[in-house]
């Protein structure tokens, strides 16, 4: 479908970039040697490269964690790594329907580049990093949710009581990326877990999915891992005619789906 034909003039990928980054990786899995080159390290105001995120899910492997018996494993994943209150989620697990049958759909922000939450916010509190993932500062957050009425994904999540928090929240030091301690009154969201790709690690949900169907992606320099294969990000969408969710709304969203059903893992489309 050419999805990613709009970045190939500056986002190409030489053989010895793959091979280098597949290398550092390993067969299997080292996850940090790949993401560690991620680090927006000192530096890279001088010329060093920086990173715009993204991320894939196959929906051949996400088959809703039915198969092993339990609630959306991604799900549990983000919610026990940033402490979310009961009944809260950044990420969720919709069924959906299409000509085949019914498919699982994980639905975290899509880090859109044109972000209508972004646009909206009139103080600011909304912005992209430099990677491109798309935060919230409840610092200047004064909880107004026009930025929940803009979204158009039903990704965000509004504080009207105060959150729990875990021990020691209260020496925290709150950061966009790791939003600590919760706040009574502010949005927050997923934020790509920008606290873990920061030193090397996968994203909560990610790490956390037993079937591998999540991946994150560079779109600097082609390179995809879902902590157990590496594979070229823009091959992996155009062979397997990946999509973005309500892309005709031209939010240029980051999250891509592989279309499936969960075959991988046995699941039939049609019960």
């Amino acid at each position: 479908m050419g999805v990613m034909s709009e970045r190939r003039s500056r986002l190409k990928i030489t053989r010895r970039q793959l091979l280098s980054a597949a290398a550092a990786v390993g067969a299997a899995a080292s996850v940090p040697a790949l993401m560690a080159r991620s680090r927006p390290a000192t530096g890279t105001q001088q010329g060093q490269v920086s990173r715009q995120w993204a991320m894939v899910i196959d929906l051949r492997k996400c088959e809703g964690c039915t198969t092993i018996n339990k609630s959306p494993q991604c799900v549990a994943a983000c919610q026990k790594t940033h402490h979310l209150p009961e009944g809260q989620q950044w990420i969720r697990v919709v069924t959906e329907r299409d000509e085949r049958g019914t498919f699982f759909r994980p639905i975290p922000c899509m880090q859109c580049e044109n972000a209508p939450c972004v646009q909206v916010c009139p103080v600011g509190a909304n912005y992209h990093d430099a990677g491109g993932v798309v935060l919230v500062d409840q610092n200047r957050c004064i909880g107004c949710r026009l930025c929940m009425a803009a979204c158009p994904y039903d990704v965000r999540v509004f504080n009207w009581v105060q959150p729990p928090n875990p021990p020691g929240a209260a020496l925290a030091t709150y950061s966009p990326e790791f939003p600590l301690p919760h706040r009574k009154g502010t949005v927050s969201k997923c934020m790509l877990c920008a606290h873990r790709t920061a030193h090397g690690e996968l994203p909560a949900c990610a790490a956390g999915c037993p079937m591998k169907a999540i991946y994150l992606g560079d779109l600097v320099t082609d390179v995809a891992t879902n902590g157990e294969e590496v594979v070229q990000l823009s091959t992996f969408l155009s062979e397997n005619h990946a999509t973005r969710y309500k892309s005709e709304l031209g939010t240029h969203p980051r999250v891509y789906y592989i279309p499936g059903h969960g075959e991988a893992f046995g699941r039939r489309a049609n019960p």
